[in-house]
């Protein structure tokens, strides 16, 4: 978060100042030679540290409240006011008085864990994260995917048993050593999910580039989940009807091709099909049997096919890797020219960069 730096507590630990630690405490109390102050550590995360006397970040104490202070967060101080107590009882008193901060000692494995830590995950530097801050608000990057739903584009391998074994006008567009489960113009076609999908894709969301992926606004999002839910309702719809006729046509497909190829296998019996036959003359059943066997190895089943076909949407947020990119800033605007993100970026400039 930016509250400070370890090589800063480091070099109070490498002059002899005894640190103790107090996890969660997010209040700062700095006494020096009697006088001190309450003010509140910035998380760099979030903004700068105020520098200017129009934003003073501390109150200064009196000297009865730095008293009361150092015994209750100081173990040396609170010694030092119990020996200069005036009586026996105020000694008593102070030394009633429990510390409330600070009780745990720094020992030096825990520098050297800490140090590690950040060694293998180090923070993001401060001002990246305010660049980050100004674009999070608006993008995240959108990945929408139909995947399964095209049976129409699905396609058999011909087994080499029966392949190229002729050829035939009427499904001659069909067949080439690869052959089509269903026609394009097919009620099971998917083309209106397809059409769908890229109209949401090309209405709301943008392409960065190959390079960036496709983002969206997140103001738009909600528009986006909806239509995205109908669509997949839609979907369901189409499994529906792919189940209860999608069946049928894979037996027809697959008649068509058993009725191209019967004629060439009676004309000149594989050698497959003649140790089948015990007359040693195949009829044209044991023929047909034959073909509809091989292809029955490489003919999905219904319920394979509609296993396959999801819907599929991923958000990401914009990384700070990204950000740090050149070409970033450019790819967003020419993607969102109605936007003023000049504006939004300088507004960052101003409020995020230090000058050195």
């Amino acid at each position: 978060m930016g509250y400070g730096s370890l090589p800063a507590v480091a070099s109070l630990s490498e002059v002899g100042i005894l640190l103790t630690h107090s996890p969660g405490f997010r209040s700062g109390i700095l006494i020096v030679d009697k006088r001190g102050w309450v003010f509140t550590p910035v998380a760099l995360y979030l903004e700068d540290e105020p520098q200017s006397d129009e934003t003073p970040n501390a109150i200064e104490l009196s000297p009865a409240q730095v008293e009361a202070f150092a015994i209750r967060f100081s173990p040396v101080s609170r010694q030092e006011a119990i020996e200069a107590a005036p009586t026996p009882e105020v000694a008593a008193q102070i030394e009633e008085m429990p510390l409330e901060l600070g009780v745990e000692p720094v020992m030096k494995q825990h520098f050297v864990e800490v140090k590690e830590a950040l060694r293998v995950a180090p923070p993001v530097p401060f001002d990246l994260v305010k660049q980050y801050r100004v674009f999070e608000p608006y993008l995240q990057y959108v990945e929408m995917k139909l995947t399964g739903a095209a049976i129409q584009k699905h396609k058999v391998q011909i087994p080499p048993e029966i392949q190229n074994l002729g050829n035939s006008k009427e499904i001659d567009d069909r067949l080439r050593t690869t052959f089509a489960l269903i026609e394009k113009s097919s009620a099971l076609s998917s083309k209106d999910l397809e059409d769908d999908l890229n109209a949401i894709r090309n209405d709301l969301t943008r392409t960065l580039g190959k390079e960036h992926g496709r983002v969206i606004l997140k103001n738009v999002k909600p528009t986006l989940e909806t239509l995205v839910k109908a669509l997949q309702s839609k979907l369901e719809n189409h499994k529906q009807t792919v189940r209860e006729n999608l069946g049928k046509q894979l037996a027809e497909s697959r008649k068509q091709v058993v009725e191209y190829y019967l004629p060439l296998v009676t004309a000149k019996p594989p050698n497959a099909v003649l140790g089948q036959s015990p007359s040693g003359k195949p009829t044209d059943a044991d023929c047909r049997m034959w073909i509809d066997q091989q292809l029955g190895k490489v003919f999905p089943s219904t319920d394979k096919l509609i296993g396959g076909m999801t819907l599929e949407i991923t958000f990401k947020d914009v990384t700070y890797e990204t950000l740090n990119r050149p070409d970033f800033l450019d790819s967003v605007k020419k993607a969102y020219p109605s936007i003023n993100w000049d504006k939004a970026y300088s507004e960052f400039k101003a409020l995020g960069e230090k000058k050195h």
